[in-house]
């Protein structure tokens, strides 16, 4: 399965989050809510990918995160589940790297269950005193996968994310 995503990630924060800078946006306590817009590439088909989740920082920089995704407009419908962690670098200046491991429980419709785990890496750039645009890139390999359903039980693609902090 090949796709590319297009994350539309609008977090809006704890309200004395708004008052800090970008430090403050992943600052322990603070929750950001996710929604997701994109197009995706599987089984031969292109869907549009709608999604939604939430990401609380446990500690500075220390984000745990659960997200859902939706793809359809072709079949077999997808819908996936993804518990993440994620870490970003919030002491750097208005680049702020991060990192961050997931696992996706994936359901297709006339197929079995299938599920992945991978890691992700990029940057946050600050692109206002309260929002950063994030560009990254994000391995993913499928687990029990089999060749003869799936066409590649491994890929790699890019990300790129907006974060807002209200």
């Amino acid at each position: 399965m090949k796709r590319s995503i297009l994350l539309a990630l609008l977090g809006c924060s704890s309200f004395s989050a708004c008052a800090a800078g970008m430090e403050g946006m992943f600052g322990q306590g603070r929750t950001h809510f996710l929604l997701e817009v994109g197009n995706g590439y599987a089984f031969n088909n292109n869907y549009l990918i709608l999604g939604a989740g939430v990401n609380y920082y446990v500690l500075n920089g220390l984000g745990v995160g659960l997200s859902y995704e939706n793809w359809s407009g072709s079949g077999p419908g997808i819908n996936k589940i993804s518990p993440s962690v994620q870490y970003v670098f919030y002491q750097a200046s208005s680049i702020k790297p991060y990192v961050g491991m997931f696992y996706r429980h994936a359901t297709v419709s006339g197929l079995a269950a299938i599920n992945s785990a991978g890691a992700r890496a990029g940057v946050y750039i600050a692109s206002g005193s309260h929002s950063a645009i994030g560009i990254g890139f994000v391995q993913e390999s499928y687990l029990n996968c089999q060749t003869a359903v799936y066409a590649r039980c491994s890929e790699s693609y890019p990300e790129i994310s907006f974060t807002f902090g209200f």
